[in-house]
C-alpha cells in the first residue's frame, strides 16, 4: 500500500537548529578570516576560503541529513492483521481512608499502587481495567489494551478518587461485573481485589457468589495487620498529622482476612493471598496466577506498518561526514609538512 511522504518522528526536526547554528558560525568565521587574510596573502586567501567553504558545506549537509534521518521519514506502508489472545483482568482497589494506615511502607494504598504498576511488566495481551472503591465504586479505566492509560489511572488513585467515604467491597464487585464485564458470563475473566478487607455491610459474600455464577475468578490480596491493626493518619486544618477518630476514640484498622478467604472460595480457582504487612511482588503473582491460565482470542486488529526510509538520509550523512574529516585531516597534514 502506497502512502504519501510523512515523518514518523517529526519532533526530531526541532534539532535543525544545530546545523543552522553551525552554518551561521561557519559563514561568520569564513568572512572574518577572509578580511584578515585579504591584506596580506591575497593569493592563498582564495585557496583557504575555498577549502573552508567546502568543509562547511559538507558538515552542514551531513548534519541536516542526520537530523532528517532521526525524524524517521516514510513514504510507504502496509496493512497487517494481528490476533490478540489473552484474558480480561480488572484490578479493584480499595481507596478508603483505612488504606492510609502505615503498617505497609509508605502506606497500604501507596504500596498497592506501586504493586499494580509493577505488574505491568508481566502483562502481555490481556485487557486490563481499574475500579476504585470506598463508600461507592467508580470505574477509573474500562477494559483496555492501552497500558499507558491504565498506568496513569493507577497513579492518579487517592482517597479522593471516590467521593463517598466508607468501604463497600460488595458494591465494588457488583459494579465490576455489571459495568466492566457488562454481565457477560463465561471464563477468561479475573478480578484482582486489593484491600484490607474492612466492609460496611455491602454483602461481599453474596457478591462473590454472583461472580462465581458468572464464571469470574476472584483473587484477593489482603493488606494490613490482622492482629493489632494500625491507626489511620490524617491531616488537620493546620497541616499537622493526627489520627482519625470516631466518637472521640482513635480508629484502629485491621485486616479482615476471614471474609476475603470466604469470598475467594466462592469462585472457581479463586485465591486469597495474605500479604498482611509483608512484601509482595505483583508481577510474580500475575505471572503465576493469571499468565498461566487459559486465554481466548480477544480480537483481531488491523494495524498499519510503515516503511521507514531513514537510511536514505543517514547513509549520505555518514559519507559526507567521513569526507569532511578526510579533507580536514589532509589539509592539516599539508600544513604540518610546510
Amino acid at each position: 500500500m502506497n502512502a504519501p511522504f510523512q515523518l514518523l518522528n517529526p519532533k526530531a526536526l526541532l534539532m535543525l537548529w544545530l546545523p543552522a547554528v553551525a552554518l551561521a558560525a561557519g559563514i561568520y568565521g569564513i568572512i572574518k578570516s577572509k578580511k584578515i587574510l585579504s591584506g596580506f596573502f591575497a593569493q592563498s586567501e582564495k585557496s583557504l576560503t575555498g577549502r573552508k567553504t567546502l568543509l562547511l558545506i559538507l558538515l552542514t549537509i551531513s548534519m541536516f541529513a542526520a537530523v532528517f534521518a532521526s525524524a524517521r521519514p516514510s513514504w510507504g506502508q502496509k496493512e497487517i492483521k494481528i490476533s490478540r489472545k489473552g484474558r480480561d483482568v480488572v484490578f479493584v482497589i480499595d481507596v478508603s481512608q483505612s488504606m492510609l494506615a502505615e503498617d505497609l511502607y509508605p502506606d497500604r494504598l501507596s504500596r498497592a499502587k506501586l504493586a499494580v504498576i509493577d505488574a505491568l511488566s508481566a502483562i502481555d495481551g490481556d485487557r486490563v481495567g481499574l475500579v476504585a472503591f470506598a463508600g461507592t465504586a467508580v470505574v477509573k479505566c474500562p477494559l483496555t489494551l492501552d497500558y499507558s492509560f491504565f498506568k496513569q489511572s493507577v497513579e492518579e488513585l487517592s482517597t479522593e478518587s471516590v467521593s463517598v467515604g466508607g468501604s463497600m467491597i460488595g458494591d465494588a464487585l457488583r459494579k465490576t461485573l455489571d459495568d466492566v464485564f457488562k454481565g457477560a458470563t463465561g471464563g477468561y475473566k479475573d478480578i484482582i481485589l486489593i484491600t484490607d478487607g474492612e466492609d460496611h455491610e455491602s454483602y461481599p459474600l453474596k457478591a462473590a457468589d454472583k461472580l462465581g455464577e458468572a464464571g469470574v475468578r476472584l483473587i484477593a490480596i489482603g493488606l494490613g495487620d490482622e492482629n493489632q491493626g494500625k491507626r489511620i493518619p490524617v491531616t488537620d486544618e493546620n497541616g499537622k498529622k493526627i489520627f482519625l477518630t470516631y466518637k472521640g476514640q482513635e480508629i484502629w484498622s485491621r485486616l479482615d482476612a476471614d471474609t476475603l478467604r470466604k469470598m475467594t472460595a466462592a469462585t472457581k480457582g479463586g485465591r486469597y493471598l495474605n500479604v498482611s504487612t509483608g512484601a509482595f511482588d505483583m508481577g510474580e503473582i500475575y505471572g503465576s496466577l493469571i499468565k498461566t491460565q487459559e486465554k481466548r482470542f480477544i480480537e483481531d486488529q488491523k494495524t498499519v506498518e510503515y516503511d521507514e526510509n531513514f537510511q536514505y538520509f543517514l547513509l549520505p550523512a555518514v559519507i559526507l561526514l567521513l569526507l569532511y574529516l578526510f579533507i580536514r585531516y589532509s589539509y592539516q597534514q599539508q600544513r604540518g609538512r610546510k
